[in-house]
């Protein structure tokens, strides 16, 4: 049994009462949708034609969704139909950025994530859903794809149908008949919270603020392009400016859901920035210990295990904050879904806080015969704490950004940065052995170059989807430009490099190259973490 949507594009007429009846449904609050109707216009002016794509949950066979729910709020029946347990989530939004089809939502009045669930309630007593109740056109099929004798299995027998995002590998069952890519890639038109018969300029659920207004509304500028595309006798006022596209034959969107915003913002960026720090603060004295480079001293020692503890408890802080049903921490640890990255992290830095505080008793309690087993465990453990973060982002499919190979590396690199910085900084107040702080200076060094190298294999290398590269454009030469060139290469990695090479034997100039690379780490996570959530899904 596999339950899956037909979508008859051929008899859609637009109307929204599959919208309306799954509000009704299910109470659904205004602002956001389980199910929505895009609609977009194609063609040159007066030729034009008008798109309608019903959009929601696309109930997939292999749904990233419910590998990355850290509680398993998301879950698969057996039937196929991708459920929600609302009273299990902890509102952490990575379901919403595994999706690749922007299906998902945070509930202004639950804080917590819901979407289409196929009204399982309906279903489980012989009903149909909703939106295929009261469709007029009977546009919307549902049905078991398994069973040859229903209406859904004889159309996907007989008829050319398409979904959205193949290429995802996420088999989606909700098909398309007669579906145009204008209206299913969302890359093929701009994103907008103003359309012609609606407003929709307030962001809902975890990020609600004013959004971006991105209407073309100067008179002007609009009368002076349509004059140009030959159409002329046409006068336009401010709001019809934005046919402006129609008329020049670029597909536009004329209606759908409101932007989500940023869902992972600053403490995300904040939490990766300080969980860089704390596992850099182990790794740099352990890398000194390890190969006999430089040992600290005793009391040094004592203060990167006691740094390490302050930025690791830092993270975790940061990591619950971010969270919409904060209340509901713990569920990540008494009630985990294994195969989340969210999970797997949050065990992780447990054992890490925890092998921190063994080292500082064994060192204080001199039992040396236990240290270089737990130094080594440690190690390893730091190493999966300053890394694991990517293999979420990984888990995150729906950003194509965040699928980098490098990004662990990237992780690992700021590590080492972020430690040797912290203890350049602290050797303003406890002066360290010249060859302990030598060593800072060229694991620093060492770690720019890297650093530099690594972000040039990401902005360079040939990404496969378009939207990575919309990502590295907006990067380079886009939104982020700014903070990228000023913020990370030039502030974060050249003048740090260039003082630690002149500084010689001056302390002030090496905390200061320590102060400007950790305010390159922080920006350059903040683009990473911001500028692919900036990609419209659907």
């Amino acid at each position: 049994m596999r339950f899956g949507f037909v979508i008859d594009n051929r008899k859609c007429i637009g109307c929204h009462a599959c919208t309306t009846a799954c509000k009704s449904e299910h109470q659904v609050p205004v602002g956001v949708n389980r199910t929505w109707v895009k609609q977009v216009e194609k063609g040159t002016f007066p030729n034009t034609r008008r798109l309608f794509s019903v959009m929601r949950c696309n109930h997939c066979t292999d749904a990233p969704c419910v590998e990355i729910c850290p509680v398993e709020a998301l879950f698969f029946r057996e039937d196929g139909i991708v459920d929600f347990n609302k009273n299990r989530c902890i509102g952490c939004k990575s379901c919403m950025q595994a999706c690749p089809y922007d299906a998902l939502y945070i509930d202004p009045d639950t804080h917590t994530a819901a979407k289409c669930n196929y009204c399982a309630h309906r279903v489980d007593v012989g009903l149909e859903p909703a939106c295929v109740n009261v469709c007029p056109e009977h546009a919307i099929i549902s049905g078991d794809m398994d069973d040859p004798d229903t209406e859904i299995a004889q159309l996907l027998s007989r008829q050319q149908v398409k979904v959205r995002k193949p290429e995802k590998g996420t088999v989606p069952n909700l098909f398309y008949i007669d579906a145009d890519d204008a209206s299913l890639n969302p890359s093929l038109t701009e994103k907008s919270n103003s359309y012609f018969w609606n407003s929709q300029e307030r962001g809902v659920g975890h990020y609600a603020k004013q959004a971006e207004k991105m209407a073309f509304t100067n008179p002007d500028v609009v009368q002076a392009v349509i004059q140009a595309s030959g159409v002329q006798g046409t006068t336009v006022e401010p709001e019809g400016a934005k046919s402006i596209d129609v008329l020049l034959g670029k597909p536009r969107r004329i209606y759908d859901s409101p932007d989500k915003g940023i869902l992972w913002g600053w403490e995300v960026s904040a939490y990766v920035f300080t969980k860089a720090i704390s596992a850099g603060a182990f790794l740099i004295p352990f890398l000194g210990w390890a190969f006999g480079l430089a040992r600290p001293d005793a009391p040094t020692f004592f203060w990167a295990l006691g740094l390490g503890l302050l930025f690791l408890g830092m993270t975790g802080l940061l990591l619950v904050k971010d969270l919409d049903r904060p209340d509901r921490f713990l569920n990540v640890l008494f009630r985990p879904q294994w195969k989340s990255w969210l999970v797997r992290g949050g065990y992780t830095i447990t054992a890490y806080g925890g092998l921190i505080v063994l080292l500082g008793l064994i060192n204080w309690f001199g039992w040396f015969g236990l240290e270089a087993p737990v130094m080594w465990l440690t190690a390893l453990v730091g190493v999966m704490v300053a890394i694991y973060t990517a293999f979420l982002f990984a888990q995150a499919k729906g950003r194509d950004f965040w699928q980098s190979p490098t990004l662990a590396v990237h992780m690992l690199v700021h590590s080492f940065m972020a430690g040797s910085a912290a203890f350049l900084i602290l050797n303003l107040l406890i002066p360290q052995s010249w060859d302990w702080t030598a060593l800072l200076q060229r694991v620093l060094m060492i770690g720019i170059g890297i650093n530099l190298f690594t972000m040039l294999m990401e902005m360079t290398m040939t990404h496969p989807t378009v939207d990575a590269k919309r990502v590295v454009h907006m990067i380079l030469e886009g939104r982020y430009r700014n903070q990228f060139w000023v913020g990370t290469v030039l502030i974060g990695n050249v003048i740090p490099v260039t003082l630690l090479i002149f500084a010689q034997d001056n302390p002030l100039l090496w905390a200061l190259a320590a102060v400007l690379v950790l305010v390159g780490i922080y920006v350059t996570e903040k683009i990473w973490v911001e500028a692919p959530q900036r990609i419209p899904l659907s």
